[in-house]
């Protein structure tokens, strides 16, 4: 049995998919959300369950638990993009659980790892800005660096002092609002593309925002920042008091916004010690900073000769592996060089002309009449036995209990257009009278809305299902969370805890077993077939 610790566990898809193997025993996973702790207690005990990985003493779990062979787990990673001018935030603070991830391997020091993670993460999109602190690592482990601008401020909102505001955390601290504060307004900007949505933001938020602007119009200073300040919050006092039309309420707080917007990406060059070569003031504000792909980061320090890991990675799909769903993931795997001077990730062993089926996954549960609320879910519901199960519903049908068989209520609107769609369509394929009073721009709306899944097809990426309105193939409503966790090949005994948005949450985050048992068993392989040959030869 090899030891693992199981990092950003999640309900412990990943952590499943490696004890199904009877090879490893898994002896902490971390995990900062409650309902996903909880999850993971109840399917996997006997497993020490630890919450921020950030403040993680792997010193404390090797004292514990002895050597640990391996190191697994999903870091979340969002990309940045310089054409996203709608963020307050320029640096994702998961991006930097990425180098959590990276921790844990250089302290624990395992024979191996396996990192997974959306297919995107080896592109482009997702990269480091370069800190001080990386400086030193960047040069000794030669990682490609290329010059990226983050834009600050669009130039119809460049003003005199602009440039030296950015360039003094005193100045930024003088003119950055509370969150609660940008928050309040922001949600009215944001809502300004449809008039119903802007007068509902309104309404909402009405006593907190005069609140605010009594605080604002007071301010005695009337420098240009100051002065937009009160533009912005005299306006909605104008439109409460009925002396400004709603249309005309963007105009007069946008400045504002985009401002607030530069003073918090500078506030975090500071905090993060972000290395600026230069500002540039050509058609706005920018900041020249340095940035490097994650995955070049990650594989150059693991690669360097006092850590001496053989990488590997690629995308891989989960129907290739069984999953009935075509979910594309980025994994990557390393072993000691001492170990292997090779490594490599399983093929898979469906070919799309064999790929299971979202009719294999949960039609044996049709006649099985999902609950609504998660009092009724409290006990399951009792299975009669069923013949003729295809070989994925056998193996997932091992409880006796349904648990999570559990739905959100159907509106009128949503059961209308549950009616309208046939399988494979989805929120495009209604009338346009049926896509109303639903989404600010229908026409933007992802084909994942409103889909009724295709019996005969593998579903696309399970998401939060939920949220996506997925439509069952031949019932009017939605899919269960129980469907959506067959579909991520979980077995019936597998119960998730939480509230129904927890539990559809936590399905659609995870890492289907089946995949991640595919990967277990190579890696178990290659450790087995090694380590063996040097026992024989030592």
């Amino acid at each position: 049995m090899y030891t693992a610790v199981d990092l950003f566990a999640g309900a412990g898809g990943l952590s499943l998919g490696f004890m199904q193997t009877g090879k490893y025993d898994i002896k902490v996973a971390f995990e900062n959300s409650p309902y996903m702790q909880d999850t993971y207690r109840l399917n996997h005990p006997g497993v020490e369950v630890l919450g921020d990985v950030c403040s993680a003493n792997y010193s404390d779990i090797m004292r514990k638990y002895g050597a640990i062979d391996v190191v697994i787990g999903g870091p979340p990673c969002q990309g940045f993009s310089n054409a996203n001018r709608q963020k307050n935030h320029a640096i994702s603070q998961n991006n930097m659980l990425v180098k959590q991830y990276l921790r844990a391997i250089l302290e624990l020091q395992p024979k191996a790892f396996v990192m997974e993670n959306v297919s995107m993460l080896s592109s482009e999109v997702h990269r480091f800005y370069m800190e001080k602190r990386d400086e030193e690592t960047i040069e000794r482990c030669n990682i490609p660096v290329k010059d990226t601008l983050l834009h600050l401020l669009d130039a119809k909102f460049m003003f005199e002092k602009a440039l030296t505001i950015v360039q003094s955390e005193k100045e930024i601290s003088k003119y950055l609002w509370a969150e609660e504060d940008y928050y309040l307004l922001n949600v009215i900007y944001k809502a300004s593309r449809s008039a119903a949505k802007m007068q509902k933001a309104l309404d909402k938020h009405k006593k907190k925002l005069l609140k605010r602007a009594e605080r604002y119009l007071t301010i005695a200073e009337n420098d240009h920042v100051f002065a937009e300040a009160k533009t912005a919050f005299q306006a909605v006092v104008d439109f409460y008091e009925g002396r400004l039309a709603i249309d005309r309420i963007k105009d007069k707080i946008e400045p504002s916004i985009m401002i607030q917007r530069m003073l918090s990406k500078a506030q975090e060059i500071f905090e993060n010690n972000i290395v600026v070569d230069k500002y540039v003031q050509d058609n706005g504000l920018a900041a020249q900073i340095r940035s490097f792909a994650v995955y070049d980061y990650l594989k150059k320090i693991l690669e360097a000769p006092e850590n001496d890991y053989v990488i590997y990675s690629d995308v891989l799909c989960a129907a290739d592996y069984g999953a009935p769903q075509k979910r594309m993931r980025f994994v990557v795997i390393g072993i000691k060089r001492s170990i292997s001077a090779k490594i490599a990730l399983p093929k898979g062993h469906f070919d799309a002309d064999e790929y299971r089926t979202v009719r294999d996954a949960i039609s044996d549960l049709e006649d099985v009449k999902p609950v609504i609320d998660l009092a009724d879910d409290q006990n399951g519901i009792v299975l009669q036995p069923k013949e003729n199960l295809s070989e994925l519903a056998s193996s997932l049908r091992n409880s006796l209990i349904l648990r999570n068989h559990m739905v959100t209520k159907t509106t009128d609107t949503a059961m209308e257009r549950f009616r309208a769609l046939k399988q494979g369509q989805n929120f495009h394929s209604l009338k346009d009278s049926m896509k109303t009073n639903t989404y600010t721009d229908a026409a933007r709306t992802q084909n994942t809305i409103y889909l009724r899944l295709n019996y005969d097809e593998p579903s696309g990426t399970v998401v939060n299902v939920r949220k996506s309105m997925w439509i069952h193939p031949t019932q009017d409503r939605a899919i269960s969370v129980r469907e959506a966790a067959r579909l991520q090949t979980f077995p019936d005994s597998f119960v998730f805890c939480g509230s129904k948005d927890k539990q559809y949450q936590q399905v659609g985050n995870a890492v289907p077993p089946i995949m991640a048992k595919s990967i277990a068993e190579k890696l178990a392989q290659i450790l087995e077939k090694n380590l063996a040959g040097r026992e024989r030869n030592g």
